[in-house]
């Protein structure tokens, strides 16, 4: 065995690809999320030779579920992988703010929390590897996903931070960074787009472990994601700022401002 990864967010799409990454791998697999049903599904789903998953149901919206999976862990931690995350699309003036809080829960408070608790033990034992799940929304603005892409864009910083800050002690840092990934948060979406343009869940799982083994602080999937960041980093700012925006208002027309889980 290589150890235990705790995954949260491993009901469905990438942190049920990741799962399966890690049990192909021959991890100890801790695997989270609200939906115990679901996590079951995918413990049983595991590749062959996969030990068997411990699962642990907690809602990482909250400051008693991080707390609760804390406790529910009493052995330590060899990776922590910080996947659990919901998406709203729309402008910040039209999302109802009990769902804004949501998702900085989820997706900067809880990742931080777990990351706190976990990294120093990880110091300690001079041993230990995290994953943030970020996106390629994190490197820009993108008006039509104003708040998620903030909020992975504090993921990303972060990362980077930490990464550095451990450099030479035997612990890492990961950001992994897809880019559109067929999943249930955007099911709504991907039908209607090009093939080349979105990522298998299992694709972007495997370069998030490949990049997580190898020390690597930046992982983007995709040489087409890869690109579109590179093509991004040409322009001033504000052009990539405005030509988001207008695709932004366009895209307006199409998919009304909604939360995804």
């Amino acid at each position: 065995m290589r150890g235990t990864v705790l995954i949260t967010g491993a009901s469905s799409g990438i942190g049920a690809a990741l799962a399966a990454e890690f049990g192909r791998h021959d991890f100890k697999l801790i695997l989270t999320a609200r939906n115990a049903v679901a996590l079951q599904q995918v413990s049983e789903a595991l590749p062959a030779g996969s030990q068997q998953a411990t699962i642990v149901t907690a809602d990482l919206e909250t400051t008693g579920g991080v707390d609760a999976l804390i406790e529910a862990i009493p052995g330590p931690v060899d990776v922590l992988v910080n996947n659990a995350g919901s998406v709203l699309y729309g402008s910040l003036s039209d999302q109802d703010p009990e769902e804004i809080e949501h998702l900085l829960a989820l997706n900067v408070v809880a990742m931080t929390r777990l990351t706190r608790h976990y990294l120093p033990r990880m110091l300690a034992r001079n041993s230990g590897m995290i994953l943030n799940v970020a996106s390629v929304a994190g490197f820009q603005a993108v008006p039509a996903m104003d708040l998620y892409a903030a909020s992975k864009a504090y993921v990303l910083s972060l990362s980077e931070s930490l990464a550095e800050q451990v450099r030479g002690t035997g612990v890492s840092v990961t950001a992994l960074c897809p880019g559109i990934t067929k999943t249930p948060a955007t099911d709504h979406l991907v039908d209607d787009l090009p093939e080349f343009l979105v990522s298998a869940p299992e694709s972007v799982a495997e370069a998030g472990f490949k990049a997580l083994m190898a020390g690597d602080v930046i992982c983007v999937p995709g040489r087409v994601n890869q690109g579109l960041l590179a093509v991004g980093d040409l322009p001033p700012r504000a052009i990539v700022r405005r030509t988001l925006g207008l695709a932004s208002k366009l895209g307006a027309l199409i998919i009304p401002s909604q939360k995804v889980p």
